[in-house]
């Protein structure tokens, strides 16, 4: 009977094709690390979305808050730190601490205004010279001391 089915398919146009199943014993399987190497010449690459960048404005008032301003540095924030209204002693404690953070993380730090300081770090980067304009302004002068 499966004879006949098959001539009257035949005649008619169909052909019956039997495919052979190919047994791939784990000897013949391609291994990992060869598999590996054949994705990554596909050269596809998945691009993370890029998240916001959060800016860390700060006003501290105690030594004691530094920290948590590094640690945002660590998180690799930009920090924007207003030392207007601290006193003269602590602001430079603060800015020593923070500048040194910052140097051990490859980050850089550009002063805004006289009391104005952004850090930043190595991730970001700060495109112009912000004391340049306030020279020229004389808002503030950059005074050596030897």
């Amino acid at each position: 009977m499966a004879k006949l089915v098959d001539k009257v398919l035949s005649f008619m146009g169909f052909e019956i094709e039997e495919v052979e199943e190919e047994n791939v014993s784990r000897e013949e399987a391609v291994p990992w690390n060869e598999q590996k190497e054949r994705f990554k010449k596909n050269n596809i690459v998945s691009l993370p979305a890029p998240k916001a960048m959060k800016m860390v404005v700060v006003k501290p008032t105690a030594f004691e808050q530094v920290q948590n301003i590094a640690d945002h540095l660590k998180n690799r924030r930009p920090v924007i730190v207003n030392l207007e209204e601290v006193e003269r002693e602590l602001a430079k404690r603060i800015v020593d601490f923070l500048s040194g953070s910052i140097y051990a993380l490859g980050g850089s730090m550009q002063k805004v205004s006289a009391a104005i300081i952004l850090f930043v770090p190595n991730n970001v980067d700060v495109a112009g010279d912000l004391e340049a304009g306030y020279r020229e302004k004389n808002i503030f002068t950059l005074t050596s001391s030897n």
